[in-house]
C-alpha cells in the first residue's frame, strides 16, 4: 500500500508546474513546454505504479481523509483522496494522455507569444481532472468539477482575439453551468437527506434502505443532469463541437481524458446509488442512446475536420451513457472499457487532425486530399484511429463497442440495441469520409504540406499501438478488466463480477457487418466516387445545420433572456439609479444652499437669526391656542 498511499503526488506535479509557470513562465519562454512534460510524466509514472499496485490480488480501496475542513450541521466535512479500481485506471488514462499532449503542444504551439501560458493552463487543466478523479466524496469532487469548467474557459478562448474563440469559451461556460446547477442541487439534496458528502457513507444508507427510491432517484438524475452538462449530452451538447476554437491540443484533451469524461466518469462513480433506481438508469440509457445516433448524423455532413471528431465524441459519449444505463456488471465494464479505449483513439485522431492542419492550413476536408504521399506517418494513424473507432477487429473500438452492444442486448433494451447499430454505422461511415476526402485523391489544396516533426509524430505512434492492443486487456476469453473493475462491486449479484456475458456470434458478426458496410459506402461515395453523394437533400441539410439546434435555443432562450436583461439593465439605470441620483442632487442642492448662507456676513447671520425667532414665537403663539383649545374639549369630556 506504499505507493498509494501518497496518491496525492499524481495531482501534485502538474499543480507544481502550474504554481512554477506562474511564477517564472515569462522567463523560460518556450522551455516551459518541459515543465509540464516532466510534470505530467511524474505523475504518470506514479499512476502507474498505483495501477500496478491495485491490480495485485486482494487489494482494497484506500482512504484517506484527514483532513477536517468544516463542521456544518453537527457533521464533519473532510477533505482527502481516495484508491479504488475505477480511479486507478482513470488515474492512468489521465495522466498518460496528459504527458503526450504535452509532448505534442511542444512542436504544435512553437512560435506562439503565449507559450508558457498555453502550458500553465494544461498543468492546472490536468491538476483539476485529477482532483475530480481522486476525491473520496462529491462536495470535494465537485470543488474540482468547477475548476475543470473554469480551466476549460481559459483553454477554449486561448485565442482571445478571435471573436468565434471568445464566443465559444463563453458558450461552454454557461451551457456546462447550466448542467452544473442540477449536480449542485443533487449534492445538495444528498447531504439533506443522507447526512454525508462521503460515498461510502451515502452507499451504506443506500444498501441497509435507509433512504427512500423517489428521494434516490430524483438525485441520480440531478447529478446526471451535471453529467449530461459535462458530457455534451443532448440537450446541453451544443457547446462541445464550437469549442473546437481552442488549439487542437486542447481538443484532444477534453476530448479525451478530462473534461468530458469527467460526466461519465461521475456516473459510473455514483453507479451503486443509480442500481437502486431502475428510473435514473432508465433516463440514463435513452439519453445516451439518443444522443449517439443524434450527433453521429450530424458528422455525417460536417466539413470542418474538429467538427466531424467533435461529434463524433458527443456520439461515442452517448454510447458510454448507454451501457451505463443498462443497469448491470456489463453494463458498468462496457461503459468504463469504452471510456478507456475512446481516450486512445480520440486523442490520435484530434493529434493526427492537428498534424493535417499544421500542414495545409486548413480545417476544411474539401479543401484537402491526396495527402497520403505527403504524410505517411500521420496518415497511418489516422487509419488506426479510424479502424477503431469504427469498431474493426481487433482494434480496441471494437472488444468495447461489442461489450456495449452486448450489455444492451442483455438488460431487453432491443430498441436501444438497434440504435447503437444504426450509430456505429454511421459512425464506420463518416471517419471513412473524412479519411478519404483527406487522405486520398487529388489534392485540393496544402501543395506545401509535409509531415510534422519527430515531437509531433511520436506522441502520435504512442497513441496508435494502444488504439490497436488495448481492447485485449478485456476480450470475450479473457475479461480481466471487467473481472478487476468489478471485484468488491457488493451491489452486483453473485456471478455477475467480470460481466462474463459471451456475446453471441450473430451479435459480433452484426456488429462488424455495419462498420464494413460504413466504410464500403463511403469509399464508394467519397473515395471511388462511383456513388453520388446525395449533398443537398432535406436530410442533408437538416444534418449539416444540426437540426437548427443552435438557432432554436437562440430563438427560446438567448434572445428572450437578453431582451430581458438588457430591460433590468434599463430599469437598473433609470429607475435604480435615477433615485439614486436625485437623493444625491438633492443632498448636494441643500448642501449649496447652506453654503450659500454661511458666507460670514454678521448681518446675513444677525437677519437669520431674527427671521428663525419671529417663525418661533409665531409658532408657539399659533400653537399655544391650537393646545388650549383641546385642553378645554378634553376637560369638558
Amino acid at each position: 500500500m506504499e505507493m498509494i498511499a501518497n496518491a496525492w503526488l499524481v495531482p501534485f506535479f502538474p499543480l507544481l508546474a502550474f504554481v512554477l509557470l506562474v511564477a517564472f513562465g515569462r522567463q523560460l519562454k518556450e522551455s516551459a513546454a518541459y515543465v509540464g512534460i516532466l510534470a505530467t510524466a511524474a505523475s504518470f509514472v506514479v499512476a502507474l505504479l498505483i495501477f500496478f499496485e491495485r491490480f495485485g490480488d486482494g487489494a482494497k480501496d484506500y482512504i484517506n481523509t484527514s483532513f477536517h475542513w468544516i463542521t456544518f450541521a453537527g457533521q464533519k466535512i473532510t477533505m482527502g483522496f481516495e484508491v479504488n479500481q475505477l480511479n486507478a485506471m482513470m488515474l492512468v488514462i489521465v495522466t498518460l494522455v496528459s504527458m503526450l499532449v504535452n509532448i505534442y503542444s511542444r512542436g504544435y504551439m512553437q512560435g506562439d507569444e503565449r507559450f508558457p501560458v498555453f502550458y500553465q493552463y494544461l498543468a492546472l487543466f490536468t491538476f483539476s481532472m485529477l482532483g475530480v478523479v481522486l476525491s473520496p466524496n462529491i462536495l470535494q469532487l465537485y470543488i474540482f468539477w468547477e475548476l475543470v469548467g473554469v480551466c476549460s474557459f481559459l483553454l477554449v478562448g486561448f485565442y482571445f482575439y478571435k471573436p468565434e474563440a471568445k464566443a465559444a469559451a463563453k458558450k461552454a461556460f454557461i451551457v456546462t453551468r447550466i448542467g452544473d446547477v442540477g449536480l449542485f442541487i443533487g449534492l445538495t439534496l444528498t447531504f439533506w437527506w443522507m447526512g454525508s458528502f462521503n460515498y461510502s457513507d451515502i452507499f451504506d444508507k443506500i444498501q441497509t434502505g435507509a433512504v427512500e427510491e423517489w428521494k434516490i432517484t430524483l438525485i441520480g438524475i440531478l447529478v446526471f443532469i451535471g453529467a449530461v452538462g459535462k458530457s455534451g449530452q443532448f440537450p446541453l451538447h451544443t457547446w462541445l463541437p464550437d469549442a473546437m476554437e481552442g488549439p487542437t491540443p486542447v481538443s484532444a484533451l477534453i476530448h479525451a481524458a478530462t473534461m468530458v469524461a469527467a460526466g461519465v466518469y461521475l456516473v459510473a462513480r455514483m453507479y451503486d446509488l443509480y442500481l437502486a433506481s431502475p428510473i435514473a438508469t432508465e433516463v440514463i440509457a435513452y439519453v445516451g442512446g439518443f444522443t449517439a445516433i443524434f450527433a453521429a448524423s450530424i458528422g455525417l455532413t460536417q466539413r470542418d475536420i474538429k467538427r466531424v471528431l467533435a461529434y463524433s465524441t458527443v456520439s461515442q459519449l452517448g454510447y458510454m451513457m448507454l451501457a451505463l444505463g443498462a443497469a448491470s456488471a456489463a453494463g458498468y465494464v462496457a461503459g468504463t472499457f469504452h471510456l478507456m479505449t475512446h481516450a486512445f483513439f480520440k486523442a490520435l485522431l484530434f493529434l493526427a487532425a492537428g498534424s493535417v492542419i499544421h500542414a495545409v492550413h486548413t480545417q476544411d476536408i474539401f479543401e484537402m486530399g491526396g495527402l497520403w504521399k505527403k504524410m505517411r506517418i500521420t496518415g497511418l494513424v489516422f487509419l488506426v484511429g479510424c479502424l477503431a473507432i469504427a469498431g474493426v477487429p481487433p482494434f480496441a473500438g471494437f472488444w468495447s463497442k461489442e461489450e456495449i452492444l452486448v450489455a444492451t442486448l442483455t438488460s431487453g433494451h432491443v430498441d436501444l440495441f438497434i440504435i447503437a447499430l444504426i450509430a456505429a454505422s454511421f459512425t464506420a461511415f463518416y471517419m471513412f469520409r473524412l479519411f478519404f476526402l483527406t487522405f486520398s485523391g487529388q489534392a485540393r489544396g496544402g501543395a506545401d504540406a509535409h509531415e510534422s516533426p519527430g515531437v509531433m509524430t511520436m506522441p502520435m505512434l504512442v497513441l496508435a499501438v494502444l488504439a490497436v492492443v488495448a481492447g485485449f486487456i478485456n476480450t470475450p476469453w479473457k475479461p480481466a478488466l471487467g473481472e478487476w473493475l468489478t471485484n468488491g462491486f457488493t451491489m452486483f449479484n453473485a456471478g455477475e463480477h467480470g460481466a462474463e456475458h459471451a456475446a453471441p456470434i450473430w451479435v459480433t458478426l452484426l456488429a462488424v457487418g455495419v462498420s464494413v458496410a460504413g466504410i464500403a459506402l463511403a469509399w464508394y461515395m467519397y473515395g471511388k466516387g462511383t456513388i453520388p453523394k446525395g449533398e443537398g437533400g432535406v436530410f442533408y441539410r437538416l444534418s449539416f445545420r444540426k437540426y437548427y439546434i443552435d438557432e432554436l435555443y437562440n430563438a427560446v432562450f438567448v434572445r428572450p433572456l437578453r431582451a430581458f436583461g438588457k430591460g433590468m439593465y434599463v430599469f437598473d439605470v433609470w429607475v435604480v439609479d435615477g433615485l439614486v441620483r436625485l437623493v444625491a442632487a438633492l443632498t448636494r442642492g441643500i448642501g449649496g444652499v447652506g453654503a450659500r448662507v454661511q458666507n460670514g456676513q454678521i448681518q446675513t447671520y444677525g437677519a437669520i437669526a431674527f427671521i428663525g425667532l419671529v417663525l418661533l414665537l409665531a409658532g408657539l403663539t399659533i400653537a399655544g391656542g391650537y393646545v388650549e383649545q383641546w385642553r378645554t374639549i378634553f376637560l369638558q369630556s
